[in-house]
């Protein structure tokens, strides 16, 4: 076609279209910047485990802080004459499921009972008494003691993160950034400290100290702390021959500034991960303590001891062993959704590996 001929071409409306808009999800998009918090929160929020987890450990310590009045009983009160009840609700028993009745197996065959109410027609004083979860071989409460023991799980937990916090983060930011001879010396150190078990040092320390909480918080505090430690280490390593650093010495600013102005608000993420994987560690080694028989003395409760205590009569009570197994269970596995939805909402890049 000639220039001539191109330059007389005339436009008309019908020759064209407006864009569809099955074809609109192909234009890019702008999206307005916002801070690096509120893009992690909005990653985290996404997460369903990790926001199920959330909302399970806040609904566990809330029973923790008030379930352990709910019922007028205490922890430690014993009624022999209320041994191994079975668990019984009010409104719910009319259901037919809870109402105080349990099955045993006998030489003849299973037999369900009902301690509750007498079979001859006579009355036993328990007609308007009501154990959620039932009684222990001693007649004491086991929802009350069960969220007693929760809040043995939940100070552990607390105690893990203040140990990671404040031994294991500052031991490894300062020998990761100091390096040399100091980061020789340290890390030899710790695998002194980790080469010993954590089963053995319980155990020296109750011939020293009674056994209970303190012993088990003078445990965390003596190897607890080592994962986070290497992590921070790990993380000041990689951080500290970057430009910002470099930028912050040729300014004059003195190393402890550095290693917590500088470079600790730019690991947060990964500490705060590494700290929610170690709560469910800890929590698991203050019930298997327990239920060996080095955690808290009776009659204190613990999610490990009552766990132990139950184990006895499993065969002929399961009742007594599922509401503090079920509990431990749910509070681990709600700390380890957690820390995993953390974990994507920090690095996202992680999720793809």
């Amino acid at each position: 076609m000639s220039k001539v001929a191109y330059n007389n071409i005339e436009f008309l409306e019908k020759d064209f279209e407006l864009v569809g808009e099955e074809n609109l999800s192909l234009l890019d998009k702008v999206y307005a910047s916002q801070s690096y918090w509120k893009d992690v929160f909005n990653r985290f929020k996404k997460n369903k485990g990790a926001i199920f987890g959330l909302v399970c450990i806040v609904l566990i310590t809330l029973m923790a802080v008030i379930g352990v009045g709910l019922n007028g009983h205490t922890y430690a009160s014993q009624t022999i004459t209320h041994q191994n009840l079975a668990p019984r609700i009010p409104a719910v028993e009319k259901l037919g499921i809870f109402d105080g009745s349990e099955s045993l197996s006998t030489s003849t065959g299973t037999v369900k009972i009902n301690k509750y109410v007498a079979s001859d027609g006579k009355k036993t004083g328990l007609e308007n008494v009501y154990y959620w979860f039932g009684t222990d071989v001693l007649g004491r409460d086991i929802f009350t003691r069960t969220w007693m023991g929760t809040r043995i799980s939940l100070y552990i937990a607390l105690i893990a993160v203040v140990i990671d916090m404040l031994f294991g983060l500052s031991y490894g930011l300062i020998s990761g950034y100091f390096g040399g001879a100091v980061d020789n010396a340290m890390q030899r150190f710790v695998e002194i400290l980790n080469g010993i078990p954590n089963l053995v040092i319980v155990t020296l320390l109750i011939l020293v100290l009674k056994p209970g909480l303190l012993t088990i918080t003078f445990s965390l505090m003596i190897t607890g702390w080592i994962g986070m430690s290497r992590i921070a280490r790990a993380q000041m390593l990689k951080l500290k021959e970057q430009e910002f650093v470099l930028a912050s010495r040729t300014l004059g600013a003195r190393d402890f500034f550095i290693i917590f102005k500088e470079i600790l608000p730019n690991i947060l993420g990964a500490i705060i991960t590494n700290t929610m994987f170690s709560i469910p560690n800890a929590i698991f080694t203050e019930a298997f303590l327990a239920f060996i028989g080095l955690g808290v003395p009776a009659p204190m409760a613990s999610l490990g001891s009552l766990i132990s205590d139950a184990f006895k009569s499993f065969t002929t009570h399961p009742y007594m062993i599922m509401p503090p197994v079920f509990v431990l269970a749910i509070l681990m596995l709600s700390f380890n959704l957690l820390a995993d939805g953390l974990r994507d909402a920090f690095d996202p890049k992680l999720k793809e590996m």
